[in-house]
């Protein structure tokens, strides 16, 4: 029998511990895991990309955690991890945590409500420390200020009621900084308080973690260390995990025809096959020539054959919807059900390109006059497989589009730029809620606003579905949200992406997260049977 399943909800997640296992945790060995290209840093806060959440999310703890022994991230399963309780006002502007007492820092100091205090005061950009980059700064515009109560209590003072904070908290980009080690110095050698002590990171290389003995949740973490591997080629991550020569492959590697094969030649894998709450989306440069001519910008829009896109890589698998992770899997997007009469998602493709063409003839060009544009992307197989179709499908359009590949180290500082006409981007999901969605990534002057689209009406809506306590009510305005999205062409979505992570039977204790890839990498509860 196959250790993968693939069913209706797209969800199949295959956890290493069962009811067999839990008493018999084995403590030591070190886990030898897979990753894909060389993280830009390892100062969480500082980043976006998930070759740094997986390494570095063990170094530290957030205030709240959503539970690492359940698959799909939802308010309910949000748990205590820094903080043991925590309150909400009657005006829903103040939420105080109560925190452990018990917790140090790698370096032996303590943590205070004041390290929670001057993490936030860093991501609000407050007092003299500074972030060399704050995409989650953000998050946290709704947040006048953070207090400490003495040392075991903070309280986050809002403008506006904000259900949704805690999720925010939850998230793996959500930890706690110590007030002692300046932003630099994190840039270079990060201090938590996490069940894993930074050792070192040899660019292209390796990153080492090593257990924390001092860690304040007894009995954790059980393995002596942590060992990430940095290989650029996935033809040769694959053969060595088939190999033996590591536990794990990068959880989000291995596509739908991989996955195949790799079951064929180690059926003993252990594997998922689930959505990563990411999509492939498209990033135009409104500002420059062609793409500041909505018409032009409308027509990229009608090119897109999203079931060809989801056929090509993931035989079918991938989810076709708006800027959110559609449902099941999604708890708050939408399919193309909710946008079959918008721009680009007409189940009549050939129908749809029409229209592309004409629009772009209105623009300038034509048969005679074709538009030739480079398209940039990151430089990694799953990138540059998405770009390589949409190449293909833009020349219905008449545009003939160069692949610009850019290694993975500078590409999301060409897009923090704008130095790019047409970009095949692929965008993760943080957190499965929309506060931090929509603020991240379409919000006036987010970071990850990589396009810098600002429209007043849509900063309206993505306030008031953040303040609305109704769920039924803020789902309403999310779907405004969404279809006002397409109707702009702000950031056309190809697919959502589908794929598997597989470890080796000896990893036990494993639960890989269906709705978003930057949450589950604690690793304290993962132990080796061997």
């Amino acid at each position: 029998m196959r250790a993968w399943r693939f069913g209706i909800a797209l969800v199949a997640v295959i956890t290493g511990l069962s009811a067999t296992d839990a008493a018999a945790q084995k403590p030591g060995g070190t886990l030898r895991v897979q990753i894909a290209d060389t993280p830009p840093g390892p100062s969480p806060h500082e980043e976006i990309t998930v070759a740094v959440a997986v390494p570095f999310m063990a170094v530290f703890n957030n205030l709240v955690i959503y539970d690492q022994s359940i698959a799909r991230n939802t308010f309910e399963t949000i748990r205590p991890e820094l903080a043991t309780a925590w309150k909400t006002s009657d005006d829903g502007r103040q939420l105080t945590f109560t925190l452990r007492r018990d917790v140090k820092w790698h370096d032996g100091k303590p943590f205070t409500a004041a390290d929670v205090r001057c993490t936030f005061d860093l991501l609000m950009e407050k007092g003299e420390a500074k972030f060399r980059r704050n995409p989650r700064g953000i998050w946290y515009e709704n947040v006048e200020k953070v207090t400490a109560e003495g040392d075991f209590e903070v309280t986050f003072h809002l403008k506006q009621p904000q259900p949704s904070l805690l999720a925010l908290l939850a998230g793996g980009w959500s930890a706690m900084y110590p007030c002692h080690v300046p932003p630099a110095q994190m840039r270079r050698h990060p201090i938590g308080t996490g069940p894993f002590k930074f050792v070192e990171f040899k660019t292209k290389e390796s990153i080492r973690l090593e257990k924390n003995r001092d860690y304040w949740k007894p009995g954790r973490p059980y393995l002596d260390a942590i060992e990430y591997t940095i290989i650029a080629d996935r033809a040769t991550r694959m053969l060595s995990f088939i190999a033996g020569k590591f536990d794990m492959t990068f959880p989000t590697d291995v596509t739908v025809p991989l996955l195949k094969d790799l079951q064929k030649q180690l059926p003993t894998a252990q594997c998922t096959l689930r959505p990563l709450g990411a999509s492939y989306n498209l990033i135009i440069n409104r500002d420059a020539p062609p793409f500041n001519d909505a018409r032009a910008r409308a027509a990229l829009a009608h090119a897109l054959d999203r079931k060809s896109f989801a056929a090509i890589v993931s035989e079918g698998a991938d989810l076709l919807g708006g800027s959110m992770l559609p449902p099941p899997a999604g708890v708050w997007g939408v399919g193309v059900d909710a946008l079959k009469d918008l721009p680009g998602y007409a189940d009549d493709i050939e129908g749809s390109r029409e229209k592309g063409r004409a629009l772009m003839r209105e623009a300038g060009y034509g048969p005679d006059k074709r538009l030739a544009i480079k398209v940039s992307t990151r430089n990694t197989a799953a990138y540059r497989d998405l770009a390589v179709i949409l190449i293909d499908q833009l020349r219905t359009i008449y545009v003939d589009g160069e692949l610009e590949p850019i290694d993975a180290a500078v590409y999301f500082n060409r897009m923090y730029q704008k130095n790019y006409t047409l970009a095949l981007n692929a965008t993760g999901s943080s957190v499965d809620d929309p506060d931090q969605h929509f603020a991240e990534n379409y919000g006036c002057g987010a970071p990850r606003n990589f396009n810098r689209y600002c429209d007043q009406r849509l900063s309206e809506l993505i306030a008031a579905q953040s303040r609305e306590r109704d769920v039924e009510k803020r789902r309403a305005i999310v779907r405004d949200i969404e279809r006002r999205l397409v109707e702009d062409t702000v950031r056309p979505i190809v697919t959502h992406s589908v794929a598997a992570g597989c470890w080796q039977p000896p990893v036990k204790g494993l639960t890989i997260m269906t709705n978003s890839i930057y949450n589950g990498w604690r690793f304290e509860d993962i132990w080796l049977d061997r």
